[in-house]
């Protein structure tokens, strides 16, 4: 929630400052870090996105407050930039999901991971800010035209389906959560955003909305010229559901023919229109031991962060053009850890560098058991998961998934540090790279960087910086 200490000229929220740009407006009129910014244009700032349209005036006055909150400046600017940064994009607090879903992941977490993970966020403004995907349903009748006026686009929509009736089942939105029930009709709400392109996701409950339910869907949604493109996702699950709706993965059968559903589908837009339109996540794919679709199928790998071609992604042109060293100039063990899913890929990979003579190296696959192990991602290992299948010692270098990582730090989901992680284990541990080709330099070469994971601001790291804990 907001910050509960009453904000200067009682405003509702307050954006407080990071940084000043030396020179700036602000700069010259006092403002410093710490300070918050309480109106602009005598009206108050709920997000960054207020704070923009603001300055898109062309005049505006803006009101700041000292640390102490006493301390209330004011300065105008003229087509200019203030000069400032904000500890968050979000000012009045995320919005939180209105909705009980029987697949909801937060509802089967294990304890003792980042608080941040076990908020349910669903606020159309980090969609439009970074993708996220939102439900629509907690909106109101003022967001619906703030995103229409402001033409907040593109939105990135959780449909799951067009049968009103089957998506109110699978949700089970919280009547006193909704405050309009208009937007809980999703059709109506496309509709509705007419103007807004949106990218969709469905997240696939085997037996509930794919087969012919799933059909449906895709058949309505590439009727509306504002939706883009959908990705089809598996349902997530854990060994953590606790008075949950039993749910089922995908069987290799159930996955193969979702491969075979939705590439029809896909083909027939490809003719028709000029894209597939429908792009599946790699996890049906290896799931049904079916080959990916090459890297054009993607499309440019629009949904990536969903889980769309990631794998494809991570393979890219391979290697590279650098030929393999007959041997290392000194012997050396390397394990590349990572999920049961991605394990048989990465061993498949890598198996060239079996020649080089000198290099010991394993793909070490990990059981996930910190989330159970149903959950297969290399994405969900925690720190424990590394402690408590690695031996201390037994390597020289340890590497692992960008995505194993919180964005812009070197924390695990359950907090453990890879400092702390190379303390325990007693040797190098490191990321080995976005892609195979950085992976085979790190391993041959011993260049361990500090890669960067390979999305952008996740909505993980929105929800911490906002506070919403």
């Amino acid at each position: 929630m907001p910050n509960a200490r009453r904000h200067p000229l009682d405003a509702p929220y307050v954006a407080t400052i990071r940084d000043v740009t030396p020179g700036s407006a602000a700069a010259k009129a006092g403002v410093g870090a710490g300070w918050s910014l309480v109106r602009v244009n005598g009206a108050w700032i709920p997000d960054v996105l207020a704070y923009r349209r603001e300055l898109a005036v062309g005049d505006a006055v803006l009101e700041a407050a000292g640390p102490d909150g006493d301390d209330i400046t004011s300065f105008s600017v003229s087509w200019e930039d203030p000069g400032l940064e904000f500890d968050d994009v979000i000012f009045d607090g995320l919005r939180l999901c209105a909705n009980k879903c029987d697949f909801c992941y937060i509802h089967q977490m294990p304890q003792g991971f980042r608080k941040s993970l076990y908020v349910m966020d669903d606020d159309f403004r980090t969609s439009f800010l970074y993708g996220s995907f939102v439900t629509l349903t907690n909106l109101t009748e003022g967001d619906v035209r703030r995103i229409i006026d402001e033409h907040l686009s593109p939105l990135y929509v959780s449909v799951h389906t067009a049968d009103e009736d089957l998506r109110r089942d699978m949700m089970k939105w919280w009547r006193s959560k909704v405050k309009d029930p208009a937007v809980t009709q999703i059709r109506d709400m496309i509709e509705r955003l007419e103007s807004i392109d949106i990218y969709t996701q469905v997240v696939a409950l085997p037996g509930r909305n794919d087969g012919d339910a799933l059909d449906a869907t895709l058949s309505y949604l590439a009727s509306r010229p504002n939706v883009q493109a959908v990705a089809v996702v598996p349902v997530g699950l854990t060994d953590h559901r606790i008075n949950l709706p039993d749910l089922s993965p995908y069987t290799a059968d159930e996955a193969a023919e979702m491969v075979d559903r939705v590439e029809a589908f896909a083909a027939e837009r490809l003719s028709e229109r000029g894209t597939r339109f429908v792009f599946l996540s790699d996890e049906f794919y290896l799931v049904a031991g079916r080959a990916l679709p090459d890297a054009a199928s993607y499309e440019g790998f629009v949904m990536l962060e969903n889980g769309v071609g990631m794998v494809r992604d991570f393979l890219g042109s391979g290697m590279g053009e650098r030929p393999l060293p007959t041997r290392l100039a000194a012997p050396k063990r390397v394990i590349c850890a990572t999920g049961a899913l991605f394990a048989p890929v990465l061993r498949e990979a890598l198996a060239p560098l079996a020649a080089v003579e000198g290099l010991d190296l394993e793909v070490r696959e990990l059981v996930n058991r910190s989330f159970g192990s149903v959950t297969t991602v290399a994405g969900l290992l925690a720190g424990r998961d590394l402690l408590t299948q690695i031996e201390p010692g037994e390597a020289d270098v340890l590497l692992l998934s960008p995505s194993m990582l919180k964005y812009g730090t070197e924390s695990f989901l359950d907090e453990r540090t890879l400092d702390e992680v190379r303390s325990a284990l007693r040797m190098e541990v490191a990321i080995g790279g976005r892609d195979l080709r950085e992976l085979v330099d790190t391993i041959l070469h011993a260049h361990v960087a500090a890669h960067a994971p390979q999305f952008g601001f996740s909505t993980h790291a929105v929800k911490e910086a906002a506070r919403q804990h």
